[in-house]
């Protein structure tokens, strides 16, 4: 459904420029019935080699002398324009697509909720950090987080209703006045949100973030932060923004079956977890034995390859509406394969 809102703005357009490969994406789409996505694919990338061919024959009219040759603070500055043009493109065309990845609750044995994940197309096969980094160094970082998160609430009609959507945002974006404007204008209802913190909070900015976040989560917004930004000073914070989600990576969850120190680390925050209200998630769980010890100290909550791949595929997200059989977990959990559950496959995760 999103490629073919996609596919429907592009065939709308009447640039002639284009006119050609709107034309092979008709055909394409003939070619590959019921596999928009496909056809979509193929057109992004030719799109994005006639606009690089395009900007490449401007640049060379305007400036002949090689690149090398202009002054430093020159080459920034087209450097600059041309990441501008880039964003303020995807923007207006909305090439921006999103996948979900199935939080399971440990104890249910039922998916609970998802993380968005923004998919975006590019020639380059820059991944989607590499595309918000680029918008933030423009100016445009709230923009492209804002869209993403649009994107995201449309596409979670689709999903089970039961289901909490949690979506990255920078706690940078969390300050910008729009963003209160974007849940009045979105049909998902707010709480079904959680904002996930992609970065930590800026000593000079906390006090603003606390001002700008607190009538949001009045509201029912919940947020989440994870165990990247983890300090002294970071936990600290922890018991006074108290979040209602905190996501433990890799360098907790990795090897916690087989090292006493991983599994120490683990323990102590799930009691710290308990102490502190908050939903404690296992992020990155990739073996059945990871799996079987988080779960016996007491993790709320598990989300990885092991437990289902990012998809953009509703035919996916209307398998995460059924109770996954206790048995299945058992015998997944006491198998060393460390197969993914069936059904749940997709993109890598960003």
């Amino acid at each position: 459904m999103q490629a073919w809102g996609v596919i429907a703005a592009v065939l709308a357009d009447s640039d002639p420029a284009g006119a050609a490969i709107r034309q092979r994406l008709s055909d394409r789409l003939g070619e590959n019935p019921g596999v928009p996505e496909r056809a979509l694919l193929e057109y992004l990338l030719e799109r994005r080699q006639l606009d690089a061919a395009q900007e490449g024959a401007v640049d060379a009219a305007r400036f002949p002398q090689p690149m090398n040759a202009m002054p430093p603070q020159l080459v920034e500055r087209l450097d600059s324009l041309r990441s501008l043009s880039r964003i303020s493109a995807l923007l207006e065309k909305q090439m921006l697509m999103t996948a979900f990845q199935p939080i399971y609750g440990l104890d249910s044995k039922t998916v609970v909720g998802v993380e968005a994940l923004s998919r975006f197309v590019s020639d380059d096969g820059a991944g989607a950090e590499l595309w918000f980094a680029e918008a933030a160094a423009v100016g445009l970082g709230a923009n492209l987080e804002f869209s993403a998160l649009g994107s995201a609430a449309s596409a979670a009609a689709n999903l089970p209703a039961h289901l909490y959507v949690a979506m990255n945002i920078s706690p940078t974006s969390c300050l910008d006045p729009r963003l209160p404007e974007l849940f009045d204008h979105i049909e998902l209802p707010i709480d079904r949100i959680v904002l996930e913190l992609t970065d930590g909070i800026p000593d000079e900015q906390y006090s603003h973030f606390i001002s700008a976040i607190t009538p949001l989560r009045d509201r029912g917004l919940r947020i989440a932060i994870d165990d990247s930004h983890s300090s002294a000073g970071t936990l600290s914070r922890m018991l006074h923004l108290r979040p209602d989600f905190i996501k433990l990576g890799r360098s907790v969850i990795s090897g916690v079956d087989r090292d006493a120190s991983q599994r120490a680390v683990a323990a102590c925050m799930v009691d710290f977890g308990t102490q502190l209200g908050t939903v404690l998630v296992a992020e990155g769980v990739e073996t059945a034995d990871e799996l079987r010890v988080l779960t016996e100290l007491g993790f709320s909550a598990g989300q990885g390859y092991l437990l289902g791949r990012p998809s953009v595929r509703p035919k996916d997200w209307e398998s995460w509406n059924t109770p996954l059989d206790p048995d299945e977990l058992r015998h997944l959990t006491a198998s060393e394969t460390g197969h993914a559950f069936p059904g749940h496959g997709g993109a890598d995760r960003r």
